[in-house]
């Protein structure tokens, strides 16, 4: 079994978040003043959209790119890979324009920047490759 390098530790991911956002609570669109990004929970899950506005998106320079098939198989690059604090892999999807859901993956292998998928989103779904730590440290309440 190859072994996975952690990237990035949980408390880069809240320093990171932390420059996103000041506080959150409220969709974006609610006021005049919207906040860079909010959570909305998805019910039955322990999983929340994070819905940022365009100008928290600019801010951390969001980037996506599909999942590709490689290898005969579900490929993406290795960037948009988070590490919970238990070592679980993740990614963020977009689910639709400026929201985005973190989807459990499962890695079967690393080939430079690209990891090779055994389990996860099918290929064509957008992924996030810039902007994961920022989007992973406002769902677990960074800057709150």
């Amino acid at each position: 079994m190859q072994r996975i390098p952690r990237r990035l530790s949980v408390t880069s991911l809240a320093f990171a978040a932390s420059v996103l956002l000041a506080a959150c609570g409220q969709h974006p669109a609610a006021t005049s003043n919207p906040k860079p990004a909010v959570l909305e929970k998805i019910a039955g899950s322990n999983v929340s959209k994070v819905i940022l506005t365009e100008q928290g998106a600019k801010r951390i320079d969001l980037r996506t790119e599909p999942i590709r098939v490689q290898d005969g198989g579900p490929a993406m690059p290795y960037a948009a890979i988070v590490y919970d604090k238990v070592g679980d892999t993740w990614v963020y999807t977009a689910a639709e324009p400026l929201t985005f859901v973190r989807q459990s993956i499962s890695v079967g292998a690393i080939k430079g920047d690209v990891a090779l998928l055994k389990d996860g989103p099918a290929p064509g779904t957008q992924v996030v490759t810039v902007g994961v730590a920022e989007l992973y440290g406002v769902e677990f309440g960074a800057g709150h």
